[in-house]
């Protein structure tokens, strides 16, 4: 079973996120789209054993330096 889906947008926006990514860190659309997508909807993470439970995601030093750089140079912060 693949672990990745196919979701379409359309391409007037898939420009515009290419334009918003240029600079930012962010090394393609879809790690910006999924980034944007786990703020909003939380970082819950399901798994097969345990498919009601949310598993937050604890992030090193250097993993939320690198997102407070990204949203940095989006003009995030």
């Amino acid at each position: 079973m693949n672990s990745k889906v196919t979701v379409k947008i359309p391409r007037p926006l898939y420009e515009r996120i290419q334009q918003v990514i240029t600079d930012s860190g962010f090394s393609s659309a879809t790690d910006f789209i999924v980034f944007v997508l786990r703020d909003l909807v939380g970082d819950r993470a399901l798994t097969k054993d345990e498919p009601e439970q949310g598993v937050k995601a604890q992030f090193t030093h250097d993993e939320l330096s690198e997102i407070r750089r990204k949203l940095e140079n989006l003009g995030y912060l």
